[in-house]
């Protein structure tokens, strides 16, 4: 293991990490290994062959793989096949790395350090006097998945599906990704995951096959504790023969919606199996989700609290500051901040600083731009993040959720990023939360019975959830059921007696003043008092 410095970059083999300068660079596991495999051996040619047994481990992939991965690792380092400032083509025998490489311990940044001091500052509350890395960070092995039937389609297939899945789930800033290709071929399948978790240092394993079926193909997925061998989640995705590749999009979407929903589930609980005295920068933040999702005003506050010691014990811990920015998005909907405008202007040092932290964190930037529209009440400001988080993570249910919400308060039509929310991850526990938001894209368009059924099936997931009950009661008040409404509208009064007529326009940011109106009448005739 070690560490590898040439022009302005550092290659960290021990954390798996390109660095430019402080900034991080994002490279899929594959690019990361050949790029590591051509540094290493930079003082000779490295052929087609030797790339294959290093870092596919001898499986058989198309040479325009091959290719595409040299193309990626010339990206990453600001090189291209033009200029080969750093690596160099050699016909008909290989690829050369020729920059300058040093293997000096790098010196500490002192710039970084003035940025963690100011950072400890960000949420108005102060810090502590030192900083301590990610340590419990979850991570996960993807094995290649397997042919089952030894076709040329299938295997074309399959391993589209791993590339497709591997990228996806290296952009989790919170997971650590280990490509599979790394450590084991098809060929040479694990026989006992435990054995593959304990030799490749992973908490989780992500494995599957595709076989052919008699309307088409079928590939299965499994998500497997790799200490227990337990399978958290299996499923498998049926796709028609004519098309199977096109249809590749559309499944790996699925797989990360469910894993990603699965991998937040089993950390909650692993964490809180775990001593509270016991804890780093992330697992603060893990016990911090667990208290936020409670949707309780003393677990947001707690969490808020655990989030706050997560940014003091590592103050570039982006997804600490996004959660952050979100506790107070739920303050804001749910009656509990007493002093708006400082709130707002906490959110705002918050979301700024997620933001030059976030990179490539599609769910921290996410978080971002739901701050920063509902909180601050910069909506327009709002979607240039969120139109960054969906290219970054297409497959992020609450990205589209986000995105729904942001477009229903400007007044553009919300109701298909909000239904790709629900497809994406049908049974994810934060889906009430897009029934609500789908509530108030009825409600707005007019469609009140609609609005009533969306409102249903947010409250059943959550009684409690005091947005969806002031979208029932409109919409049932405009729909002419005022018993229903006048009765929703009691329940909201239980959870927020504040709740009034007066107070609706901070509620929510409407760009346009007849869907505000039209949700204020709704209320009006409901019973909400002046």
């Amino acid at each position: 293991m070690g560490m590898y410095t040439f022009d302005e970059f550092v290659l960290d083999e021990d954390q798996r990490e390109l660095r430019r300068g402080v900034d991080a660079v994002s490279v899929e596991p594959q690019v990361f290994d050949v790029l590591l495999h051509l540094v290493r051996n930079r003082h000779r040619v490295v052929s087609n062959d030797d790339l294959l047994a290093s870092v596919w481990r001898g499986r058989i992939v198309r040479q325009s793989t091959l290719s595409s991965r040299i193309a990626a690792v010339r990206r990453a380092v600001g090189d291209s096949g033009e200029h080969q400032r750093l690596i160099r083509t050699v016909q008909r025998k290989g690829y050369r790395f020729v920059g300058s490489v040093s293997t000096a311990p790098v010196q500490p940044d002192m710039g970084r350090l003035q940025q963690e001091s100011e950072a400890r500052e960000a949420t108005g509350i102060g810090g502590v006097a030192t900083t301590q890395r990610l340590q419990s960070r979850p991570s996960i092995a993807i094995l290649p998945f397997a042919d089952r039937s030894a076709d040329p389609v299938l295997d074309s297939l399959v391993e589209g599906v791993f590339e497709d899945v591997t990228t996806a789930l290296s952009r989790f800033s919170w997971l650590a990704v280990t490509s599979g290709s790394s450590g084991v071929s098809c060929r040479d399948r694990w026989l006992d995951v435990r054995e593959a978790g304990r030799q490749l240092d992973v908490r989780y394993v992500l494995e599957g096959s595709a076989r052919r079926t008699s309307t088409g193909i079928r590939t299965t997925v499994r998500l497997i504790d790799a200490a227990s061998g337990v399978h958290l989640w299996s499923n498998h995705f049926d796709l028609p023969c004519r098309g199977a590749l096109g249809a590749q999009d559309g499944v790996t979407a699925k797989i990360i919606g469910a894993v990603e929903s699965e991998l937040e589930r089993s950390e909650i609980e692993r964490v809180k199996r775990k001593p509270s005295n016991s804890r780093d920068a992330y697992e603060c933040y893990v016990r911090a989700r667990s208290c936020v999702y409670q949707w309780t005003r003393e677990g947001v506050d707690e969490g808020l609290r655990m989030l706050q010691e997560a940014i003091a014990l590592d103050p570039d811990f982006a997804p600490a500051y996004g959660m952050a920015a979100y506790c107070l998005v739920q303050r804001k909907s749910n009656g509990w901040c007493t002093d708006p405008d400082n709130e707002a202007a906490i959110g705002a040092r918050l979301v700024g600083r997620a933001a030059v932290l976030a990179r490539e964190d599609s769910a921290t930037l996410s978080r971002v731009a739901h701050a920063l529209a509902y909180v601050v009440g910069d909506v327009e400001g709002a979607m240039g993040f969120i139109e960054r988080a969906r290219k970054l993570k297409p497959n992020l249910p609450y990205t589209w959720y986000v995105s729904g919400w942001l477009k229903l308060w400007l007044g553009q039509p919300a109701m298909e990023h909000l239904t790709t929310a629900l497809r994406l991850a049908p049974f994810h526990p934060l889906s009430f939360k897009t029934h609500g938001a789908i509530t108030y894209a009825h409600l707005i368009a007019g469609r009140y019975d609609q609005a009533s059924l969306s409102a249903a099936n947010a409250l059943r997931g959550r009684p409690s959830y005091l947005t969806a009950l002031r979208g029932a009661a409109a919409s049932n008040a405009l729909a002419g059921r005022l018993n229903d409404a006048k009765t929703l509208v009691a329940q909201a009064r239980v959870l927020d007696s504040t709740l009034c007529l007066s107070k609706l326009k901070g509620l929510f940011p409407f760009r346009r003043t007849c869907d505000f109106d039209r949700w204020a009448e709704g209320l009006q005739r409901a019973g909400v008092p002046e």
